[in-house]
């Protein structure tokens, strides 16, 4: 999976997660840029990847994120394991 295929997953999912089909993220946008972004959301997030991506996120890789550029090195790095 290259780069462009993995943001289009990803865009894929936040825009489902937030009911936003026109949401843009960008590799700098963190929870503080979206109101809706909440914790639940934030697990939604999380467990809605690891089910499209087969993967699985520990506490503290989650809560060492700063932004959606973080997370998708994150995610890259558990699918090419």
């Amino acid at each position: 999976m290259d780069n462009i295929e993995l943001l289009t997953k990803v865009t894929s999912i936040f825009r489902e997660t937030f009911d936003n089909d026109s949401l843009v993220i960008s590799e700098n946008m963190s929870a503080s840029d979206i109101d809706e972004w909440d914790s639940l959301t934030h697990i939604r997030l999380i467990v809605s990847h690891e089910i499209e991506f087969g993967v699985k996120f520990s506490i503290s890789e989650v809560s060492e994120l700063e932004n959606i550029g973080g997370f998708i090195e994150l995610l890259e790095s558990k699918i090419r394991l």
